[in-house]
């Protein structure tokens, strides 16, 4: 199976000698801007369906996350195979492992379980990298140089970068969805995506899994006690998050 790496936008078409010069006397004015030209939304002009449905599927799942936020923590020491089936945090898998060291559970029912939480939101980004291409990969990446880098990858190695890419995204230390939407950019068919996408989920739950049956009863402790202040550790997690929000929207301005 190959997959075509996408070119970059095209260039945009001269400008017609008919069309009116604004220093021309008595010029045309100039149109006024689309409202939906914002430069913080993925696509161009006015949205499709299909943009609204995914756009409005990526800022659910953010919404989403941060309404498990204040019970991440309690869910550690308590529930931890609900916490690893919610949001797939790495502390839930860890914990649920450790569980199942001392006897509350088994490690195969962890490992099953965390797939679902790790890869429940995963093709929202492949299906943006479709739509929009190099538009969403940009914007996810922000100032990291990192997409605009891949994507120069993807163009000279096609397939040859992007295979192992989403196989070793959640050991990356840049967000996954960049790989993701890259590889919905890059061509790659949904299959192929969601094959790969497995692999990798599975190797990073094996390998929490494998750190949680290691640490055994220790983690277990250390998960209960976590539970027992969960709400003010919930709270903490909060306030930081909204204050991290606010200076990235003062450094925006």
């Amino acid at each position: 199976m190959t997959e075509e790496a996408v070119s970059g936008s095209p260039s945009e078409p001269a400008s017609s000698a008919t069309e009116p010069r604004a220093d021309e006397a008595g010029g045309a004015q100039a149109r006024p801007a689309s409202p939906w030209d914002d430069p913080r939304l993925p696509w161009s002009g006015k949205p499709s369906r299909a943009d609204i449905i995914c756009w409005a599927g990526i800022v659910g799942s953010g919404l989403y996350y941060l309404a498990l936020m204040p019970f991440r923590a309690s869910l550690v020491g308590t529930h931890p195979l609900l916490g690893t089936f919610l949001n797939g945090a790495t502390e839930s898998i860890v914990a649920a492992a450790a569980f199942a060291r001392v006897g509350h559970g088994s490690l195969a029912v962890v490992l099953l379980v965390a797939i679902p939480g790790l890869m429940k939101f995963d093709v929202l980004y492949w299906w943006a990298g479709r739509l929009w291409g190099e538009r969403v990969v940009l914007l996810l990446s922000g100032r990291r140089k990192a997409g605009a880098r891949y994507m120069d990858r993807v163009r000279r190695w096609g397939a040859w970068f992007t295979w192992p890419a989403m196989v070793v995204a959640p050991f990356l230390p840049i967000p996954s969805a960049i790989i993701y939407v890259i590889a919905g950019w890059a061509g790659m068919s949904v299959v192929t995506y969601l094959v790969l996408d497995l692999v990798g989920e599975l190797l990073w739950a094996g390998l929490l899994v494998s750190l949680g049956y290691a640490l055994g009863k220790h983690a277990v402790t250390v998960a209960e006690t976590v539970s027992r202040y969960g709400l003010w550790i919930s709270l903490g997690i909060i306030a930081i998050v909204f204050v991290s929000q606010l200076r990235s929207v003062r450094t925006r301005r």
